[in-house]
């Protein structure tokens, strides 16, 4: 197996860089969050004022969709 040394500037360098990746990974995510969390109160002030849709209606209009795709040629099921 083959290694390499790296002086203790460049291992800090790397450190550095990957704090600085993970930093900038978690603030991506907690945007990210903070999106959800807005999207998800919309729905339910939706839902509050009698604004939601019927699940039944959406799945059925999804099956559909599915049934359609799948004529085309497009397996996407496993039945």
């Amino acid at each position: 197996m083959n290694t390499i040394q790296l002086t203790p500037e460049i291992e800090d360098l790397i450190a550095q860089e990957g704090l600085r990746l993970l930093a900038e990974r978690d603030r991506i995510y907690r945007g990210r969050f903070e999106e959800l969390k807005r999207e998800v109160m919309i729905g339910v002030e939706e839902l509050r004022r009698q604004e939601g849709i019927n699940a039944e209606e959406v799945f059925s209009e999804l099956e559909e969709d599915l049934q359609q795709i799948e004529a085309k040629g497009f397996p996407m099921s496993q039945k």
